[in-house]
């Protein structure tokens, strides 16, 4: 007796034949219920795939000791005329620029009567201050007038997302007039370096910071007065989200648990019908 291999026999999904199978209204209202409960549920578990958790760590670090950080500053002075305005950089490792003019902008607003100034730049991550002044102006105005609006004042790289708390420009819109002739505006700032790293795994270093305001007179010409101190600590935040296998995985049970639920549902209400429709024909025959 020859042995024929056939392969069909590994087949574990047997197939039955449409004249033996019976379809019916209530297999088919369960059906389309199956179908829309399988959509809302992919949609869901799509939803928390694509969904991302933000892990925080604060750590001891200097991220880039060895580079310095970049500063972008905006500020409107609609009481002082850009001819006047300059930008002063000063810190604790010597570093001392009057007048500072690589990659500054000066727009003359409110009729030329006062300034728009913006200047992009890098500081150490020393202590320091930088200053907007009179100081490296040929001509001194009499009495300077640092009334203001910070438009912005910010460091590191722009981190656009809205997950992180705290704020990377908290200076935004704040304004300040002049009361009492010559007076300065002084902005202490504590500098809390900030690392987020993307879901993808990269890393973008920026700063956050938080501020205290004072005003003085005296002490020298006015001026509008940013000064900075570092924390040793770092706030790191990581983008986590589902991996790719677990979606899956979730999306084969989703589809393979609603059948079978449905089957099951199916096969009882059929069977249900079966035995009430024996009952009517026995009882009709007695």
């Amino acid at each position: 007796m020859q042995f024929k291999f056939d392969v069909r026999r590994f087949d574990v999904y047997p197939k039955v034949h449409n004249d033996y199978t019976q379809r019916t209204l209530t297999g088919a209202l369960i059906s389309l219920v199956c179908c829309v409960a399988i959509m809302v549920l992919i949609i869901s578990e799509l939803s928390r795939y694509l969904a991302i958790d933000l892990v925080s760590t604060i750590y001891v670090d200097n991220p880039n000791a060895e580079s310095r950080i970049p500063v972008i500053v905006t500020v409107e002075l609609p009481k002082l005329k850009c001819e006047y305005v300059g930008l002063d950089i000063q810190d604790d490792m010597g570093r001392h620029e009057v007048g500072f003019v690589d990659n500054t902008e000066k727009t003359p607003i409110e009729n030329g009567e006062g300034c728009l100034f913006h200047a992009s730049f890098q500081i150490n991550k020393v202590p320091g201050n930088f200053h907007i002044s009179t100081h490296s102006a040929r001509d001194h105005p009499d009495s300077p007038d640092f009334t203001h609006r910070i438009v912005e004042v910010r460091m590191g790289d722009n981190i656009l997302t809205q997950n992180v708390p705290g704020s990377f420009n908290p200076l935004q819109n704040v304004q300040k007039s002049t009361d009492f002739g010559i007076e300065s505006h002084d902005y202490l700032m504590k500098i809390v370096p900030t690392v987020y790293e993307t879901r993808n795994g990269k890393n973008h270093v920026s700063y956050q910071y938080t501020y205290a305001y004072r005003t003085f007179i005296g002490r020298g010409s006015a001026a509008l007065w940013f000064r900075y101190d570092l924390s040793p600590l770092t706030v790191k935040y990581v983008e986590r989200g589902e991996p790719l296998f677990v979606f899956l995985t979730a999306i084969c049970a989703v589809v393979g648990g609603v059948f079978t639920v449905a089957g099951i549902i199916d096969g009882l209400v059929f069977s249900g019908q079966e035995l009430v429709k024996k009952k009517l024909q026995l009882g009709k025959q007695n």
